[in-house]
């Protein structure tokens, strides 16, 4: 499966990945290519625990367009 995230560097430059699409599953590194692979065990996590509780596996989300000002 492929997910989405979402990559930022925080105050202190720590990177944190989030994948919008599994509530409350991020995850973070010191260096980029580290967080992402931690999301990918973090998602992987999740999704067991989901299946686990009967919860759906992912949330849907989409894409909106917003014109600037």
């Amino acid at each position: 499966m492929k997910f989405n995230v979402t990559i930022d560097r925080d105050e202190d430059g720590i990177w944190v990945v989030e994948c919008p699409s599994i509530p409350g599953c991020v995850s973070q590194g010191e260096t980029k290519d580290e967080a992402l692979g931690n999301i990918q065990d973090a998602i992987y996590q999740c999704l067991q625990v989901r299946a686990e509780r009967g919860l759906p596996l992912t949330i849907e989300t989409r894409q909106i367009e917003v014109v600037a000002a």
